[in-house]
C-alpha cells in the first residue's frame, strides 16, 4: 500500500470517529441487553465547562477561616454561622460542649476518654491519631486509648501480639468472624473470651509517621466482666511491677489498672483464669485518651445490641466524655430513594439515643460521609443522592442532641473527591472512597481545630 493511501485511510478513521464523537449521543444505543457508548462531544463540552475542586485552594481556604481577625466576636460569629468547617450544634447552642469542655479542663487529675467510631475510613488510626495529638497537646495526656485484645486490623500507634486460650467473638464482620451466644460485647464492638490464661504483650509504635504522644504510655488497663474465681492479671514493663487498682462497675464489668509511675514503650500482661476481655487501654496517667475502633462495611446501626450495662459500665468506668460516629458512606449503595435515607436516618436516631441511654454524661458527635466517586458516563461524579444523605444525616444528629461535623462540605462537596485522588501527593485513593494517610492527616486536622475553636470561644466567655 502506497503512503499516500495509507495517510488517507488513517484521515477517514479519524474522520469517522469525529463524526462519532458529535453525534453520538451521550446516553449510548441500547443494543439488547447491552449499551452501546461512545465518548461525547456534549459530554466532553459539559466536563470541560464544570467548576473543579481544587483541593490546594480548598484546604487553603480551611486554613485561612482558622485565622483570627482583628474583630474577635465577629470572627466567632462567623464561624459559628457561616463557616463550612463548623461543628452543627443542637439549636445552635453555643453552650452545647462547655460540660464537656470543663471535664477537659480538669483532666489533669485522671483521664477523660473521647471514643471515636467509624467505619473502614478510620482504619489504621487515621483521624483518630490527630484529633487524639491535638487534644492531648492541649489538655494533656500519652497514650493510644483503648483497643481490643486480639484484632486483625493493625494500628499506626500501638502493635500487640497474643497467645494463650483466647477466642475472638465480634458482633459485624463478614463470615469468617465468629459471634457470641449473647450480647456482651463491649464498648469495641467484640468480646475476647479468656479460658485457662494467656499473655498479651504490647509496644507503642515505632512507625516514623506515628504522633509523638503515641509513642509512650505510663497505665495500662483491662476491661473485662464474667471472670472466675481464680481470675489473676499482672502487668510487668522491664523491671517496673506495678501493683493493681480495681474499679467495679454496678452490673458487674471491672476495670483493673496499673500505673507505671513513669512513660513507657512497652508492657507484658500476664492472665490467668477465664473471663471476657472487652478491651484494653495504654493511657498516659491523667489527660485526654482517643480510642479508635473501625469497623469494616458498616453503616453504623448495631450497637443498640450491645448489652445496656456492660455498655453502661464501660463508658462509665472509663470516664467517656465525647462519643464520634462516623458513618453513612457503606449505606450509599443501596441509598437509591429519599424513602431508604429516611429509613437508614430512623436507625441512626435510634444509636445516638442509645448511647444518650448508656452514656447521658457525655456528648455525642456525628460525623457524616466525604464526597464517594462513582463512574457515570465514563466519569467519576459524586454518588446519587450523597448530598441529600448528609443533610438528612445532619437533621437526624441535630434533632436528637447531637453534634454533626459536615466532612463533605469541608473536602469540596459534591466532585471533591475526583480531586483529591488527583492530587500530588494523592489525598484519597484510587477507589473514590478512602482517604490516604496525608488525606487523612489534612481530614483530623481541620476537625481537631475545629473542635478547638469552639474551647477557645468558651474561654472568651468564661
Amino acid at each position: 500500500m502506497k503512503a499516500r493511501q495509507v495517510l488517507l485511510f488513517i484521515v477517514g478513521v479519524f474522520a469517522l470517529l469525529g463524526v462519532g464523537w458529535l453525534a453520538f449521543p451521550a446516553e449510548g444505543v441500547p443494543a439488547g441487553p447491552l449499551t452501546i457508548r461512545f465518548a461525547s462531544y456534549r459530554e466532553r463540552i459539559a466536563e470541560a465547562s464544570e467548576s473543579r475542586v481544587n483541593v490546594d485552594s480548598v484546604l487553603t481556604a480551611v486554613e485561612e477561616r482558622f485565622h483570627m481577625k482583628s474583630d474577635t466576636l465577629k470572627y466567632y460569629h462567623d464561624f459559628f454561622y457561616e463557616n463550612p468547617d463548623r461543628i452543627y450544634l443542637p439549636n445552635d447552642d453555643i453552650t452545647f460542649f462547655d460540660s464537656l469542655f470543663m471535664r477537659l479542663e480538669n483532666a489533669d487529675s485522671g483521664i477523660v476518654r473521647i471514643v471515636h467510631y467509624g467505619d473502614s475510613q478510620i482504619e489504621m488510626d487515621r483521624m483518630s491519631q490527630d484529633l487524639r495529638q491535638a487534644l492531648q497537646e492541649r489538655f494533656g495526656g500519652i497514650g493510644t486509648g483503648m483497643f481490643p485484645a486480639l484484632s486483625n486490623v493493625p494500628s499506626a500507634s500501638i502493635s500487640r501480639t497474643a497467645s494463650g486460650g483466647f477466642t475472638q467473638y465480634t458482633m459485624y464482620g463478614d463470615s469468617t468472624t465468629q459471634r457470641a451466644g449473647h450480647n456482651r460485647y463491649g464498648p469495641m464492638a467484640q468480646v475476647v473470651r479468656m479460658e485457662g490464661g494467656g499473655t498479651i504483650s504490647l509496644r507503642a509504635t515505632r512507625n516514623k509517621t506515628a504522633k509523638e504522644r503515641t509513642k509512650t504510655f505510663q497505665t495500662v488497663s483491662i476491661l473485662y466482666g464474667r471472670s472466675g474465681s481464680g481470675f489473676s492479671a499482672r502487668v510487668t514493663s522491664d523491671t517496673l511491677r506495678p501493683k493493681a487498682t480495681i474499679v467495679k462497675g454496678e452490673s458487674g464489668t471491672t476495670l483493673m489498672r496499673w500505673d507505671f509511675g513513669r512513660p513507657v514503650d512497652k508492657a507484658r500482661i500476664d492472665l490467668k483464669g477465664n473471663a471476657e476481655i472487652y478491651g484494653i487501654s495504654a493511657d498516659g496517667a491523667s489527660g485526654v485518651a482517643v480510642d479508635n475502633i473501625p469497623l469494616r462495611g458498616c453503616s453504623g446501626t448495631i450497637f443498640k445490641v450491645i448489652s445496656k450495662p456492660v455498655m453502661e459500665d464501660a463508658l462509665a468506668l472509663e470516664n467517656a466524655g465525647l462519643i464520634i460516629l462516623q458513618f453513612g458512606g457503606n449505606y450509599m449503595p443501596v441509598a437509591h430513594s429519599s424513602q431508604i435515607i429516611s429509613t437508614y436516618c430512623t436507625k441512626i436516631a435510634d444509636q445516638i439515643q442509645y448511647f444518650h441511654a448508656v452514656a447521658p454524661e457525655a456528648k455525642i458527635l456525628f460525623i457524616g460521609p466525604s464526597d464517594m466517586g462513582t463512574s457515570r458516563g465514563g466519569r467519576i461524579v459524586t454518588r446519587p443522592r450523597l448530598p441529600e444523605m448528609v443533610d438528612s444525616l445532619k437533621a437526624t444528629a441535630l434533632r436528637n442532641d447531637a453534634a454533626y461535623w459536615d466532612l463533605f462540605r469541608m473536602m469540596g462537596g459534591e466532585n471533591s473527591m475526583v480531586q483529591w485522588v488527583k492530587h500530588s501527593p494523592p489525598y484519597a485513593g484510587a477507589d473514590y472512597t478512602h482517604f490516604t494517610p496525608a488525606g487523612a492527616q489534612k481530614v483530623g486536622e481541620a476537625l481537631s481545630r475545629s473542635f478547638l475553636t469552639y474551647y477557645d470561644y468558651y474561654l472568651l466567655r468564661r
